[in-house]
């Protein structure tokens, strides 16, 4: 057994749910970067895959869009039921594939959770017709309504395989699309258990499609033949596929890199905030596009803040067991600890302070690298400027709210920032002039991912459009206007002279103009 309750039987049934359009493909080999142990294998699917997939997703999305929307919406609340049903095996599938402590793989199901819920309740009030307001109230009626988009292709991340994975096809599904989701070649079980979920809670076949294999070989093709393209990754990435898509122009929202800073004010329970910078820089092994990365605490609490994160940092426990003892998992990869060593040891050659941690251990796993803190980081080292993606954080000192909110804002990224402070107006006044999409007050990233209500995604690089919300599933379809003209056309009536219809018409806009109300 791999895991209390998975074996190498199941991981295969699960692959399973690929289907290739004919003859063998090549295997990707899938390991438990916490361990290295083999778990299993998947195709490694070409573009003759892609097409097939797009074709029968569109096939059966005429079918699936017919359906009423609200017997869509019961399917994710069934989904919602299976998932917390079954959220051990679910569990042990994110921890073997990514390495993930089980209190960071608990976060993904019960994120996944609420926003099944969300979407299987609010989609009905998104997506209902509605009454806009008209030129001439009485003699035109305008109605809007919510098309579905077609076929929504997906291309996920490895380091959130439920969350991003599944829950960005959620809207696209309700609201009538069909969805072919690219898994990402290192974490393709816990997408593929989701999907059966679904199908389980009575998704129709062929209506949601996985396709795994490479970004740069499935990418494109899938581009190609999509209507909508909805990506999670690198801002590199992000501008080929953004403008792939204006090429064919068709809609895109992408959630891209991050540098994302924390500020502690002066007012702040410093235990309560150095707890928070742990959770927020080391969660998921810092491997968190919404992560923090960087710290500026004002210089009235700058020692007391850093003893306390340094003490906390140093007590965490390195682990992947299946339970909740563990607080920090591994890395996914050779390349992402690569990445986090060479950043760190540049950072020190140059002048930087290690607080805590600094070391990989190799004696816990392959991938292990302990939780980070640096101080001293100038502007010549990588780990500066640049996404690092790892358990690192840089703590600044900074003389002034002022201050820190403009080093804050000093970034190309504006993806996710945080305020700690004892004051909540002040807070919520602070994140006003910061430059990100989303700002946690007294938290890290959990509160507005949890608020699903609230849109998510970056400023500057760090990506276009939103997830979550209204937006979150509008953006699936296709906006439509039906207006109705009634008795006499809007120009006005044949039999009325064009200076006759002038005078009658501007006082009547007048009028309209001083009726409260009236838009």
């Amino acid at each position: 057994m791999l895991s209390p309750r998975i074996d190498a039987a199941s991981l295969e049934l699960l692959a399973k749910r690929l289907a290739t359009t004919s003859g063998e493909r090549p295997s990707i080999p899938i390991a438990a970067p916490a361990t290295g142990e083999r778990l299993g294998e998947v195709p490694s699917m070409n573009a003759e895959d892609v097409g097939e997939a797009v074709r029968r997703a569109r096939v059966a999305q005429a079918a699936w869009a017919r359906r009423p929307l609200r017997a869509r919406a019961e399917i994710l609340l069934r989904f919602h039921d299976l998932l917390l049903d079954h959220r051990d095996v679910g569990l042990d599938l994110i921890q073997l594939e990514g390495g993930k402590t089980r209190k960071d793989a608990l976060e993904e199901v019960l994120e996944t959770a609420n926003i099944s819920r969300y979407y299987g309740r609010a989609a009905t009030s998104f997506l209902r017709p509605r009454r806009k307001r008209s030129a001439l109230p009485l003699l035109t009626q305008a109605w809007e309504y919510h098309k579905p988009v077609g076929v929504v292709g997906l291309i996920t991340p490895w380091n959130f395989p439920l969350i991003i994975g599944i829950t960005d096809a959620l809207p696209a599904l309700v609201a009538g699309s069909a969805t072919v989701i690219k898994l990402d070649p290192h974490t393709p079980y816990t997408v593929l258990w989701a999907a059966t979920l679904l199908d389980a809670a009575g998704l129709p076949p062929d209506v949601l499609q996985l396709v795994s294999g490479s970004g740069p070989e499935l990418g494109p093709p899938l581009i190609e033949r999509v209507d909508f393209v909805m990506f999670t990754g690198s801002t590199r990435v992000g501008r080929t596929i953004a403008a792939q898509c204006a090429e064919r122009l068709i809609g895109c929202s992408l959630e891209l890199g991050g540098k994302n800073a924390m500020i502690v004010l002066d007012d702040v329970d410093i235990d309560r905030a150095a707890a928070g910078a742990c959770k927020a820089s080391f969660s998921h092994g810092g491997q968190m596009c919404v992560g923090m990365e960087r710290i500026y605490v004002l210089e009235q609490v700058y020692e007391r803040f850093c003893n306390r994160f340094v003490e906390r940092t140093q007590a965490l426990r390195l682990g992947v067991g299946f339970h909740y003892d563990d607080d920090m998992g591994s890395l996914l990869s050779q390349q992402q600890l690569d990445t986090v060593s060479a950043h760190v040891d540049d950072a020190v050659a140059k002048g930087a302070s290690v607080l805590a941690g600094g070391r990989a251990r190799s004696d816990l796993g392959p991938f292990f690298y302990e939780p980070t803190i640096l101080a001293n980081v100038t502007p010549d080292m990588k780990l500066y400027a640049d996404e690092t993606f790892g358990p690192v954080v840089a703590v600044y000192r900074v003389a002034s709210e002022a201050e820190a909110v403009e080093r804050a804002n000093d970034s190309r990224y504006g993806l996710n920032f945080s305020v700690w402070t004892g004051n909540a107006s002040r807070g919520r006044a602070v994140a006003r002039r910061l430059e990100a999409g989303t700002v946690n007050v007294n938290e890290g990233y959990g509160s507005s991912w949890s608020s699903s209500g609230v849109q998510l995604g970056g400023f500057k690089d760090s990506g276009v459009g939103r997830r979550h919300g209204a937006h979150g599933i509008e953006k699936y379809t296709e906006s439509q206007a039906v207006v109705v003209q009634r008795l006499i056309p809007i120009s006005g009536p044949s039999w009325i002279p064009p200076a006759r219809w002038e005078r009658l018409v501007i006082p009547a806009l007048r009028l309209m103009r001083r009726v409260p109300g009236v838009r």
